[in-house]
């Protein structure tokens, strides 16, 4: 009946609870409070403590200041001691001091208690001087990582924390160690190397390339020369006292030589670049590979970069080694190329970043870097400078290329004028390279295996390499590797002479095989045909026809031929169609170096008759693959048409390629002046007459919408062309008649300028195009005046020359800038190779632009572009107007059909033919066959192939009676029987039918007078 009930028990349970809590919080609040109060009083005595030691220090620095005391080792250890154990980022003015300070103490004379580096000998302050020296200069290395050399106050900073540096990691300087105290150098050395350990271990390579980075890596250095030559002293201190171990070696490498153009800066200030054998040592190590790859790894594309432009600037500076240690060195620099090229990318991506030096780049790139990467590129300029170009390639250069004497030119085949100057050519080429030195063939002898084969393969490599990796100056390779006249005749002597028959048959047994040996030798190739294309395109006509720089007319002969074969090679033998990376590079580097050649061979003759042609490959089998749609087959056409012999079956095959409706028949009848159609149904002939009459129009240069050069009077657009109001039009107009003549095969006597086909054809968008090649075609005398500026030998800027073009337009002075800006901007020694190109470029391309563009769409609108890459300028232009050699009367004698009684042994037809062959000149042969064919060339393929085939007829009345054969006229004319003495008659012609009428006449006399006549008058289709 006393029982307590349930909820009053529980609610006591709770207020018990509850107090225990309190209770407990209470206790914890007072705890709190105890630890905030011991916090704060610690805080405050702290801050009494430091304010008190700050007064100490400060005034320590007055008191020392004002001369009131005087300061000594003990005292400046005591106040240093105080310092490191208050010190925070408001101290660093009293450190600055205490460093003026322990400096200042070490500069007194012959006072051993004032210098600081003497309490190191005392036994009790030894330990603790020791870590508070490594404090203090730790200290000082933290704040350099922070200090920019370009502000004053910062310089002055980085000098003083660089002589604390410079002073305790050294006892060169301690006045302590002089006299009698040499005995205690070793013990002190010790000291030092203790601290520079201590240093390193802590990042002291680290803070020296930051400070290093943050002066150099500027268009114009912050760094003093002796600040910089300090830093370097002290970059080196640790490898010496180490004495050049892996480790320091390699932090030496990363941190230090990794700089911009660190060498670049350094060298002439100090001697320690050249001291120590540092680049031996540098060789040596990064000659093995893991230590080489580590490093790249490291550094990443950039920073390697760097470190290769100074390791190169050191092989520059140190012939000496370079030339002892040229196989390390070489692979050294191979690998690291090798490394950053596996980065290089040909295209702009996501992962991309553009690079000065590399392109496109898919590491990080370091744009802080991008202000000393001139610096950096001349660094790397060494490399191909004549220096260690002649240091590397010294087994090829001592090579000698003996003399000989001359024997006379095998004779070379000519039926026409037009080849008497590439006979005079090769008769001058002999008499002046034949007395100099033996023509380089392939001979073979020299075993691939060799050690001298291998290392001149590997440099060969090294420059391959770096040229598909420094991609944005590959044309600063090229022009190195080409400065010396005799390396590449000389690399091709070395490459004639390998293997056992040398030549050919070596790089196609390398093509089939994986070997890291057959890629050595591939490289070479490629790098000679790389540099030899270069050389050969920036060479002007002068220099490789009269001047023969670098090659002899004879071995650029040789060369093409191996070259050719090698290329014709690689496609049919099915090498091409699976070929990928450095196989289908070497391809486009032969291919390159084979055209360059072969355009500059059809633009000025040097080779001989059919020498570009295969005449293994037989046309037959090649249009029966094309058919089948065989890749060797397509690929030959693609890339070396001109191996096919042109005058064949085949070259027909190539004409006839397929049609389109765009390209119909065109009919034309002609109205006379009296309004009248002239007679005559249209079978091409009549076609071919009306083109010829709109050609000679269009093309007279009264009309102004064409020019012809000075000279050779060859015809390109004008550039006043613009006179006439749809003068554009005009062009379209014109390239589609001559589209449609090249179409139906029908030959038109108008000779272009070879610049303007070269635009045609779209040459001048091939990397192998030069404009100052072609300038003699539109003006010699031009060409000759402005290449003179280039070997003019003293200063340029004297001439008065700008970029800019001045010309007399219809008698106004109009000048044009050859770049914007132009004719404020002198030409200069510096420029002039420019400024010439510039002006070559304007001449013939920007001053014709708008015309030429107009001209090649009407053009293109009936011939594909495509169906003409396989033939070169020269060959367009017989396409266009006909063989240019002579007619060939027999072949015309050969393919002629007879009418009307007349027959080959006729005494008429007798007296024709040799009146043509003896009586008439060429001229005089021409004009008969565009009498009676409307054109004076004859077919490019030979007479077989004229249509409808030439024919003449016997008449015995004029064109007006005629009313065809009958059998009375065909007896008469067969047994020279006569109606009448047609003594008065003239011969006739129907252009449309290639028919020549000709009367019975009674002698060869009146034949040859009455024939004569008729050529010569310019009647139109009316005369028959």
């Amino acid at each position: 009946m006393f029982s307590v009930p349930q909820s009053s028990k529980s609610e006591f349970l709770d207020k018990a609870r509850q107090a225990r809590e309190e209770r407990k919080g209470q206790k914890e609040k007072e705890r709190a409070a105890i630890i905030i109060q011991a916090l704060v009083r610690r805080f405050i005595c702290r801050c009494r403590l430091q304010k008190q030691i700050r007064k100490e220090i400060d005034d320590y620095f007055q008191a020392s200041e004002t001369g009131t005391s005087k300061r000594n080792a003990l005292s400046i250890f005591k106040i240093a001691r105080k310092l490191l154990f208050i010190y925070c980022q408001e101290d660093k003015m009293r450190f600055e001091k205490l460093c003026r300070a322990i400096i200042a103490s070490m500069e007194v004379e012959n006072e051993p208690k004032v210098w600081y580096v003497s309490l190191a000998l005392s036994k009790d302050l030894t330990i603790p001087w020791l870590k508070q020296i490594k404090d203090v200069l730790w200290t000082c290395c933290q704040l350099l990582k922070n200090l920019k050399p370009d502000i004053l106050q910062d310089n002055k900073l980085v000098t003083l924390y660089l002589t604390m540096l410079v002073t305790f990691t050294d006892t060169s300087t301690w006045r302590i160690v002089r006299g009698k105290g040499e005995a205690l150098r070793p013990a002190l050395t010790r000291i030092c190397e203790n601290i520079m350990g201590h240093l390193n271990q802590k990042g002291f390579y680290s803070i020296l390339q930051i400070l290093l980075t943050n002066g150099l890596a500027r268009s114009k250095p912050s760094l003093s020369k002796g600040t910089l030559t300090a830093i370097f002293t002290l970059s080196l201190r640790p490898v010496i006292a180490a004495h050049f171990s892996e480790n320091l070696l390699r932090s030496f490498l990363i941190h230090i030589m990794s700089v911009p153009a660190i060498i670049t800066h350094l060298s002439g200030l100090t001697p320690e670049v050249k001291t120590h054998d540092l680049l031996r040592k540098f060789i040596l190590f990064l000659s093995r590979e893991e230590q080489c790859s580590d490093i790249c790894v490291c550094l990443e594309g950039s920073h390697t970069l760097c470190l290769l432009g100074n390791l190169i600037h050191l092989g520059y500076l140190n012939e000496k080694v370079l030339e002892e240690e040229a196989n390390h060195f070489v692979k050294d620099l191979t690998d690291m190329l090798s490394y950053c090229q596996r980065y290089v990318s040909q295209k702009k991506s996501n992962l991309t970043h553009w690079h000065q030096v590399l392109g496109w780049f898919s590491q990080t790139v370091d744009y802080g870097l991008n202000e000393s990467m001139p610096l950096v590129t001349k660094q790397l300029q060494h490399l191909w400078g004549v220096p260690v170009i002649r240091t590397l390639f010294s087994d090829v250069l001592s090579k000698k290329l003996e003399s000989q004497e001359p024997t006379p030119p095998p004779p070379q085949p000519s039926t026409s004028q037009n080849n008497l100057p590439v006979k005079n050519l090769f008769k001058r080429a002999f008499q002046k390279s034949a007395s100099v030195r033996n023509i380089l063939k392939p001979v073979g002898g020299k075993r691939v295996d060799s050690a001298e084969v291998q290392k001149v393969c590997s440099i060969c490599v090294l420059y391959q390499t770096a040229l598909s990796t420094l991609t944005q100056i590959r044309l600063q390779i090229l022009t190195g590797l080409t400065h010396l006249d005799d390396l590449l005749p000389k690399l091709w002597a070395f490459i004639c002479e390998l293997g056992p028959q040398g030549g050919l048959k070596l790089f196609m047994e390398c093509l089939n095989n994986d070997t890291e040996e057959s890629k050595q030798l591939l490289a070479m190739l490629m790098l000679f045909c790389d540099c030899s294309r270069h050389l050969i395109t920036i060479l002007d006509d002068i220099e490789v026809y009269e001047e023969q720089t670098s090659f002899k007319i004879e071995e650029l002969v040789t060369i093409s031929s191996f070259l050719n074969t090698f290329v014709y090679k690689m496609i049919w033998d099915g090498i091409l169609e699976n070929a990928k990376g450095e196989k289908l590079e070497l391809f486009h580097s032969v291919h390159g170096w084979l055209m360059v050649l072969y355009e500059r061979d059809c633009r000025r003759r040097f080779t001989p008759d059919d020498h570009w042609l295969r005449k293994d490959l037989k046309p037959s089998v090649l249009f029966q693959e094309l058919e089948k749609g065989k890749k060797r087959a397509q690929l030959l056409l693609q890339y070396i048409p001109h191996v096919i012999p042109h005058k064949n079956d085949g070259y027909d095959q190539l004409r006839r390629l397929p049609v389109n409706s765009i390209k119909g028949v065109i009919r034309v009848k002609f109205v006379n002046d009296l309004g009248v159609d002239e007679a005559g149904i249209d079978q091409d002939g009549v076609f071919k007459e009306f083109l010829e009459e709109i050609i000679k129009k269009v093309f007279n240069p009264a009309l102004n919408l064409f020019k012809t050069t000075s000279g050779n009077e060859r015809l390109y657009p004008s550039p006043t062309s613009y006179i006439h109001e749809n003068h554009l039009q005009l062009f379209e107009f014109v390239g589609k008649m001559l589209g449609k003549a090249i179409y139906e095969g029908i030959v038109v006597d108008v000779p272009f300028a070879s610049f303007f086909l070269s635009q045609v054809l779209g040459h001048h968008h091939s990397t192998f195009y030069s404009s100052i090649d072609e300038l003699p075609s539109l003006d010699s005398e031009f060409y000759k005046n402005l290449t003179s500026i280039k070997r003019y030998d003293g200063d340029v800027g004297d001439l008065g020359l700008t970029l800019s073009y001045d010309e007399d337009v219809m008698g106004q002075l109009v000048c044009h800038e050859l770049i914007p800006g132009g004719k404020t901007m002198p030409v200069t020694n510096e420029n002039k190779i420019s400024y010439i190109h510039l002006m070559a470029h304007f001449r013939m391309h920007t001053q014709i632009k708008e015309q030429t563009a107009a001209f090649i769409r009407g053009f293109r609108s009936i011939i594909n572009p495509e169906w003409l890459h396989m033939f070169s300028t020269p060959e367009v232009q017989r396409l266009i107007s006909g063989d240019n050699a002579e007619i060939d009367l027999d072949d015309l004698k050969k393919h002629t059909v007879y009418y009307g009684g007349f027959h080959s042994s006729h005494r008429v037809i007798i007296w024709l033919w040799d009146i043509l062959s003896s009586d008439f000149s060429a001229e005089e042969r021409a004009m008969f066959l565009k009498f009676v064919t409307s054109c004076s060339r004859p077919p490019l393929l030979g007479f077989a192939y004229l249509k409808p085939p030439f024919s003449i007829r016997c008449v015995e009345v004029s064109d007006d009676q005629d009313t065809g054969d009958t059998l009375g006229s065909v007896l008469r004319g067969f047994f020279t029987i006569r109606k009448r003495e047609p003594g008065g008659r003239l011969p006739t012609s129907s252009t449309c039918f290639n028919l020549l009428k000709l009367p019975n006449y009674s002698k060869k006399s009146i034949l040859r007078d009455k024939l004569r006549y008729a050529i010569s008058m310019n009647t139109g289709f009316e005369l028959s």
